[in-house]
């Protein structure tokens, strides 16, 4: 797992493209729960190995449920671009501050975070649309799609 080495370190925040690449992936072909389930999985490994932050939570998880939602209700993949974007960005990146104000006791501004974790979101969430696109256009992934209906 490669994906952890690419990061933009943002002061005490370290954002991570490839998450909200497979908030992409993981809400269009798995839904809401499980998205958000890979999105605290993910984060929660990252905290234990010691290379994310505590703020990995909010965005990740908010970012990941948004996506997954608008895509169950509307099948569209740019809602679903749009929910992991404004979900991380916007939310995630206005939750984290009083994560690392009261929890890390950092003493920053209320939008820090947004800039950086917009940045990375797009990124990512593009990075996620792509990846879709080659997923769905490869033979295997037809294939498992006609046995699983």
């Amino acid at each position: 797992m490669t994906g952890h080495l690419i990061y933009i370190p943002v002061g005490i925040a370290k954002c991570f493209p490839v998450q909200h690449a497979i908030n992409i992936i993981s809400a269009i072909f798995l839904g809401p729960r499980y998205a958000v389930l890979n999105a605290f999985v993910i984060s929660l490994l990252r905290n234990i190995l010691g290379v994310g932050s505590l703020l990995a939570f909010p965005g990740s998880m908010i970012g990941a449920f948004l996506a997954g939602v608008l895509f169950k209700k509307t099948a569209n993949r740019f809602y679903t671009i749009g929910g992991e974007v404004f979900g991380t960005g916007i939310l995630g990146g206005l939750f984290s501050y009083p994560i690392a104000k009261f929890l890390m006791g950092k003493e920053i501004m209320a939008f820090f975070f947004v800039i950086p974790f917009l940045v990375s979101t797009i990124g990512g969430s593009f990075i996620g649309y792509l990846l879709v696109r080659i997923f769905e256009n490869n033979k295997i992934f037809k294939e498992l799609k006609e046995v699983d209906r």
